[in-house]
């Protein structure tokens, strides 16, 4: 078998078998096959696609090529969640414990944010004390007792899939749905879960900017992961305003203590009831998405998901007292407004450009090793469709400089205004279950 006849089939539109798949993913990461012969795969790929069966076995391929994380000693369905990413996305914060609270093991891994803000595991180190690395024997033993535990990536999950991205970043190939999905799953699966949940954003925060590709990705995701054999759902929702009203480590701890509390925001709180719902259902501890989110409901209602979130924090390491006074957490040395400068309707509100002043305060790293401020970021206090006038605050900013102008700047650049009343996008777009 040679990679020069796989890239010229693909480039002709054929289709790639398990065994030719399987062949050159193991090539390339063992380095048999070159950069550039892979790159011209990539390429080809792009043009071309793959039907399910290929992304299937492209998918398997890449979880084979490294570790993969055994569940097995934790008992019941082990259902887990991933969102294609957004700004004030603070959904694992909440759907962990509210899950887990009504009896479905959540075993979450997740990582570290290359971007607007730090990712779940830096928003966890907000809390005092917190452990983010625990071995596979304490990380089991917490799941099965208390239903969640919360830890960083470890191990040497999917090498091939880190070195096909970092190729794909470099040859204009990262838009490859068939590539995206398979990058994704892999990780997914990989990781050990038995059902897996999906929210794919679509709108100008997030990566899959149009809707119908964001359907497009959502298909195929759902096609490798039923295909695979762990069942699959996954919600499109929006990202054309920012998730929540807090964009900023410490800020989105704060948001997530007060969603389990029911006071947190209509958005927020309703994306999470919807994916926990499907998180619940697939787990087989309730008989209908309906059935399902009575359950969570309930469970924020008594304070139960709450207490599980006090537990969830004591077992790894926590101070569970931040739950009651959130002013615990790290504090910003200054709040700043930025004012409305005329009157109307929030008609749009570009949710990078929020998520880039959030990380210009440092709540954000711009490489691995960049050093992130937990207290710093955002709060938005009108969003689309809320009417404004001339002088009101607009947004609050945590920072810990006085000198934010630019930071200011980028905000109100972030804000168009309308005369007439606005309708809100859906937050739901559709639910992909095949």
């Amino acid at each position: 078998m040679r990679m020069l006849d796989l890239i010229a089939k693909k480039r002709d539109g054929g289709e790639l078998t398990e065994e030719e798949i399987n062949f050159m993913i193991e090539g390339y990461t063992n380095g048999d096959i070159p950069d550039y012969q892979m790159s011209a795969m990539a390429m080809a790929l792009y043009f071309q696609d793959m039907t399910t069966e290929e992304r299937v076995a492209l998918t398997m391929a890449m979880v084979a090529s490294g570790d993969e994380i055994d569940l097995s000693a934790i008992s019941g369905i082990k259902v887990d969640k991933h969102s294609t990413g957004g700004v004030g996305d603070t959904t694992t914060l909440i759907l962990a414990p509210l899950v887990a609270s009504v009896g479905v093991p959540v075993a979450k891994m997740s990582g570290r944010g290359l971007g607007h803000t730090g990712g779940t595991i830096d928003k966890l180190e907000s809390i005092s004390g917190f452990e983010v690395e625990l071995d596979g024997d304490t990380f089991n033993r917490l799941v099965n007792e208390n239903k969640v535990a919360v830890v960083g990536q470890s191990g040497n999950l999917t090498p091939a899939d880190k070195k096909l991205y970092a190729l794909r970043d470099v040859t204009a190939t990262v838009n490859s749905i068939p590539l995206i999905a398979s990058s994704i799953m892999s990780k997914k699966i990989a990781s050990g879960a038995d059902a897996i949940v999906l929210d794919v954003k679509t709108g100008s925060g997030a990566f899959m900017k149009d809707l119908e590709d964001a359907k497009a990705l959502a298909k195929a995701m759902v096609g490798i992961g039923n295909g695979a054999n762990r069942h699959t759902i996954a919600v499109i929702s929006d990202m054309n305003q920012p998730l929540g009203h807090a964009i900023g480590n410490a800020l989105e701890v704060k948001e997530a203590i007060a969603t389990l509390k029911g006071k947190g925001p209509e958005d927020l709180t309703e994306l999470c009831l919807t994916l926990g719902s499907h998180m619940v259902h697939l787990a087989n501890k309730a008989n209908s998405i309906e059935e399902a989110r009575e359950k969570l409901e309930s469970a924020i209602e008594s304070g139960h998901a709450l207490e599980t979130f006090k537990t969830f924090i004591q077992s790894q390491g926590g101070d569970p007292s931040v739950v009651d006074d959130p002013s615990q957490l790290p504090t910003a040395r200054v709040k700043l407004t930025v004012d409305a400068q005329q009157e109307g309707y929030v008609s749009d509100i570009v949710a990078d450009e929020i998520g880039m002043a959030a990380s210009m305060l440092g709540a954000g790293r711009l490489t691995k090793d960049s050093e992130i401020d937990l207290s710093v970021g955002v709060i938005l206090k009108k969003k689309v469709g809320d009417f404004v006038k001339t002088g009101e605050e607009l947004v609050e900013i945590h920072a810990n400089t006085d000198t934010v102008e630019d930071v200011k700047e980028k905000i109100r650049a972030a804000y168009s205004f309308t005369k007439q009343p606005v309708e809100k996008n859906p937050l739901i777009y559709d639910v992909i279950e095949n």
